[in-house]
């Protein structure tokens, strides 16, 4: 009975310890830079929503399940955010979301940067990405960063030969129990 007793203390110690956080979207920002023509071009998305599980002293049980809005793609000039909205890029009628769902979260070979793995779906194409961050503690949750390149072509966004294929995705994620 005691060893009951203990099993099921450290099973809620376990589960106490490891926060269940909702991104702040107003706080938050999602953000790309990609070559156009030559030039860098940046923007941003909006609509950040989700569930994230995390501890840093208990990554087996941390877990990132996160959406934006594709609608909200967002580079400064309405015509181009228009077209990017399009069936050609990312056809948002049909896919309204951007979703990331880990598979697993590791530590780093730096300290204090930590790698979540898992699946990102754009339109109807999910690839296995692997994101570097840091986790620093706020008040009542976390400010998740990270930095990324994806190529955009892995998942059919179209365009023409003088945008790069290659895009790097900036996040700063505040979070909040």
């Amino acid at each position: 009975m005691k060893q009951f007793i203990l099993i099921l203390f450290i099973l809620s110690t376990a589960y106490v310890n490891a926060q269940s956080l909702k991104p702040v979207d107003d706080l938050s920002s999602v953000k790309f830079t990609i070559k156009n023509f030559g030039f860098n071009t940046a923007g941003s998305f909006k609509g950040l929503g989700g569930t994230i599980q995390f501890d840093p002293a208990d990554l087996n049980h941390a877990s990132f399940d996160v959406t934006v809005d594709a609608n909200s793609i967002n580079t400064g000039i309405d015509m181009r955010d228009n077209h990017l909205r399009g069936d050609e890029y990312f056809d948002v009628k049909n896919y309204p979301q951007i979703h990331f769902i880990s598979t697993r979260v590791a530590n780093s070979n730096k300290a204090g940067t930590f790698i979540v793995y898992g699946n990102l779906t754009i339109k109807q194409t999910t690839k296995e990405m692997s994101i570097p961050f840091t986790a620093k503690p706020q008040p009542d949750g976390f400010l998740f960063t990270g930095e990324f390149k994806l190529n955009r072509r892995d998942f059919a966004i179209g365009g023409s030969g003088t945008i790069s294929n290659e895009l790097i995705v900036k996040l700063e994620v505040v979070t909040k129990k």
